[in-house]
This record gives C-alpha cells, sequence and structure tokens, in this order.
C-alpha cells in the first residue's frame, strides 16, 4: 500500500484498486487526486476496521456525543471527518470549527458540546453538566421495570408541593360509589366531530358514486336507475387527557384517573398520560373495564406519584415522541393541572404554543380555578393564557365532566374570558 505524505488528504481517501491497476498510468492529470490502492487480495472490512487510525479519536467524539443524546446521524459524522481533513487540521480550534459547522449542535447545549468537547480532545476531567440530571424527563409507555419505591412523608400543602425535585411513590385507590356511568354514556355524542375521509353509501345529499353507479348500468344492460351516492363520515375527533400526578394535586389526582377511565370506557378514542418528573402513558390500564383493577394498573405503572412538577420539560418529552405527538394531532386537549411551574417557564410555554398549534382544542383545568379569588397571574400562567383555547375549574367531578362534555360547542378564548373576568 502506497500513500501520499504530502497529500494531506491520504488519510481519510484511502480506495481499493485490483493489483497492477495502476501499470502504464505514468503521469496522472495534475488535477485529480491521488489515491491509495490497497491489494486486491486485502479483504474489505466493515466498520471501525475500515478507517485508518488517525480518524479514531473524531469517531470517538462522535460516539461521546451521541452517548449523551446529540442527535448526529451518521451523514454528519462523514461531513466532520471531511472537513477535519480540508482544514488539514493545522490546529485544535480546527477541529473544533469543523465538529460545530458539522455536528451543528442547538444552541441551547453548546456549552455541553464545548465542555465534552475539551473532556476529549485535551484529556479534561469528565464534564459536570448543570442540570443534567434533573433536566432529563423519563418516559414510560404503558410498560417497564418499576424502581424502588421512595416513602418519604409529604406533610405540606397547596402549592408548596410544587417542585423539581423527583420524588418516587405508590399509590392506591379507594373503591367508592361510581358516579360517573352517565358521563360515560354521553361522551361519545358529545365530543367535537370531524369529517373522515372515508365514506359511507347514502340516499341523499352525497356525491356520485360513479364505480357503482356504471356496474349497476352494466349488470341492467345499459338502462340507467337511480344514481348511486355516497358522503364522507362523520367520526368524533380523539380526547387526549393529560394528568398532572406532582405533590401539588395529590388531592385530586385520584378524582382525575377515575375520570380518565371513564373517559377512555366512554369515548371511541381516547388517551391518557401523567407527568410529574416524569411521563407516563396509562391508556392500556385504563382499557379495563372494571375500573378498581384498572386503576390498580394505573398505579403500578406509575412512579412519581405526588413528586415534583416538571411540566414544561414533560410536555417537551410527549411532543418528542412522534406516535405521542400524533395522538395530540386535531384532538380535544385537556390538561389537568394546576400549572404551578417551578423556575423558568419558557419551556412550558413552547411545550404549550406547540401543543396548540397540533391540537384542535386545547384546554387547562386547574382546581385552583375553583376558588372565586382565583386570577391567571403567575408567569407561567400569563405566559400559555393567549395560547389557551380554555381555562377552566378542575376542583370537582361535576364541573370536569360538565366542561368535557361541552367541549363540542363554541366558546370564547381564554384570554378574552380571563380578561372581562379580571
Amino acid at each position: 500500500m502506497t500513500r501520499d505524505v504530502n497529500n494531506p488528504f491520504s488519510p481519510f481517501t484511502g480506495r481499493r484498486c485490483p493489483e497492477g491497476a495502476d501499470e502504464g498510468y505514468r503521469q496522472p492529470p495534475t488535477s485529480a487526486l491521488p489515491l491509495t490502492c490497497l491489494p486486491a487480495s486485502s479483504p474489505r472490512k466493515r466498520g471501525e476496521d475500515s478507517w485508518p487510525p488517525a480518524a479514531a479519536p473524531f469517531l470517538g467524539f462522535a460516539r461521546l456525543l451521541r452517548r449523551h443524546a446529540f442527535p448526529i446521524a451518521p451523514e454528519q459524522v462523514t461531513g466532520f471527518m471531511q472537513a477535519v481533513t480540508l482544514l488539514g487540521p493545522r490546529s485544535m480550534n480546527d477541529i473544533r470549527e469543523a465538529a460545530l459547522a458539522t455536528l451543528a449542535p442547538s444552541p441551547d447545549r453548546r456549552s455541553e458540546f464545548e465542555a465534552h468537547f475539551h473532556a476529549h480532545f485535551y484529556g479534561d476531567a469528565k464534564p459536570s453538566i448543570e442540570g443534567e440530571e434533573n433536566d432529563e424527563t423519563r418516559i414510560k409507555d404503558d410498560r417497564g421495570t418499576r424502581e424502588e419505591e421512595n416513602q418519604i412523608a409529604r406533610k405540606e400543602k397547596g402549592g408548596e408541593l410544587s417542585s423539581v425535585l423527583e420524588q418516587l411513590s405508590s399509590r392506591d385507590f379507594q373503591r367508592d360509589p361510581d358516579g360517573l356511568g352517565s358521563f360515560r354514556r354521553k361522551l361519545a355524542g358529545s365530543l367535537p366531530a370531524r369529517r373522515s375521509f372515508r365514506t359511507v353509501r347514502t340516499r341523499s345529499r352525497g356525491t356520485l358514486d360513479l364505480r357503482r353507479s356504471l356496474s349497476e348500468i352494466v349488470s341492467a344492460d345499459g338502462d340507467i336507475p337511480s344514481p348511486l351516492l355516497r358522503r364522507r363520515q362523520t367520526v368524533s375527533r380523539k380526547l387526549l387527557l393529560l394528568i398532572d400526578v406532582s405533590g401539588s394535586m395529590k388531592l385530586h389526582t385520584a378524582d382525575y384517573l377515575k375520570l380518565a377511565h371513564a373517559a377512555v370506557q366512554g369515548a371511541d378514542h381516547a388517551e391518557v398520560f401523567t407527568f410529574g418528573t416524569r411521563l407516563t402513558r396509562v391508556t392500556s390500564a385504563l382499557r379495563i373495564r372494571d375500573r378498581e383493577q384498572a386503576l390498580a394498573r394505573a398505579a403500578a405503572l406509575v412512579d412519581d406519584w405526588d413528586g415534583g412538577t416538571r411540566m414544561g420539560p414533560s410536555l417537551l418529552a410527549f411532543l418528542s415522541v412522534p406516535r405521542f405527538s400524533s395522538f395530540a394531532r386535531g384532538a380535544a386537549v385537556v390538561i389537568l393541572s394546576d400549572a404551578l411551574e417551578r423556575g423558568d417557564h419558557a419551556a412550558l410555554e413552547t411545550a404549550i404554543r406547540r401543543l396548540s398549534a397540533r391540537a384542535f382544542r386545547l384546554s387547562l383545568a386547574t382546581p385552583l380555578a375553583g376558588d372565586p379569588r382565583f386570577q391567571p397571574v403567575t408567569a407561567a400562567l400569563r405566559a400559555i393564557l393567549p395560547v389557551l383555547d380554555d381555562l377552566v375549574d378542575g376542583s370537582s367531578l361535576a364541573s370536569l365532566t360538565d366542561f368535557i362534555l361541552s367541549l363540542a360547542c363554541p366558546a370564547p378564548a381564554a384570554a378574552a374570558i380571563w380578561k372581562r373576568v379580571s
């Protein structure tokens, strides 16, 4: 194997050619890059062995970023290698600029990217990324292993329980009379409807069914019968319930799960998620017809009962999973939470805006609105109020069921209503 030591492209542009393929080729054109020919008997290796040893640090840096959840495609790694080759490189700053240009870290993770770069290429200690543990929102999709339960006693009440710290616990639901039977029976016919792309046969008020009409003409030997019509089906929109199970909502989560069970049993298409410090899909558990069994299964799925509150990151985690975010597209979305977001509310505002863009109707039901003195004066509520379609009382099952059954009725935007109230 021969390499041109004066060619900076040589370490990364090795190519295979048969033995003797360059015989008789005395003077290649000056514009063509010199190629490295490997013996034909040399086997082609896949993966890491096919790269020259000089490429190992750059491949290792890409793997390091992937381990820390940086979205890096294989094409970006290849572009990073080619950029380093074109730059020489003459200094470590060239490698850094090539990495920034090709691997393209998001602006909010730029400092983390720099820390990993120095740790990998300069041999610094493992970087300590501020908020790395707290900012990660775990997602549980109706299955998974239970983690060790945390049985710390909670004595605070109301908004004092709102925290970003994760605390894992379990929940038992008491058996009580079912007052949601009427709601369950009325729900399917009360949800907003939309026109489906599927069609059904109709006797009037439809479009001509050309295929069936032609078939009838052929079977009738050319006679023209009455025209056959079809129309688009009308189906109920999906219902998506996002339930806050943090410590500040511990007095209401039991009722909310009972309401969610009735919604899953009564609606044609309903999805239920819980969030606190984690995001958990509990729809499959609530499909069990017996309510006590369904709630027990849901209680076993959710690990973050009565813990901290990360509403913004949890909703962003919901939107980051394509299958989950598709549940919100064209759906009536109801968030059952007090919206007591601790710290910066930028993530919550971003998530609510993105959720509103997907949903047919986005509503926030907060138990705080049950107090006649309630006003949306917190920074988080003021930021998301212009985006919400509804901000309603979520302090009782009666008010919630009445609101959900009225979702098909038009109503003024939440900002307009609360502007008049205040």
